[in-house]
């Protein structure tokens, strides 16, 4: 199973701009779709994004279309979500994830949980003024 690791995370005031980094050791990340989720205190994990292990293919959960970008970075190793215009409900630990049970095709972001998958530790966004 590949190790991932999450950064970027941190205090942003609300319009404000982060950009998290999903940083894999051990294995490249090109052979894997990739999601980002987040989980606030009393709420279920929420899927935010999802990347095709070609990168052709990216989804989002309404809330963040056209304000956060996910991608690939050039070194296979890593997956980026950029987050513009952030809102305090934007608020959340962030995660990235990788699964067989992850799907990423057109129009569908879809998650089961096996016990191949692999998750980071996360890191915490918090968007306060």
């Amino acid at each position: 199973q590949v190790q991932l690791v999450e950064s970027g995370g941190g205090l942003v005031q609300p319009g404000g701009s982060l950009r998290l980094s999903c940083i894999a050791s051990s294995a490249t990340l090109d052979s894997y779709a990739v999601g980002w989720f987040r989980r606030t205190p009393g709420k279920e994990r929420e899927g935010v994004s999802c990347i095709s292990a070609s990168a052709t293919t990216t989804n989002y959960v309404d809330s963040v279309k056209g304000r956060f970008t996910i991608t690939r970075g050039s070194d296979k190793k890593a997956v980026y979500l950029n987050m513009n215009n952030l809102k305090p409900e934007d608020t959340a630990v962030y995660f990235c994830a990788t699964d067989p049970g992850l799907m990423c095709t057109a129009g569908n972001f879809h998650y089961s949980r096996t016990s191949f998958g692999s998750w980071g530790q996360g890191t915490q966004v918090t968007v306060a003024s």
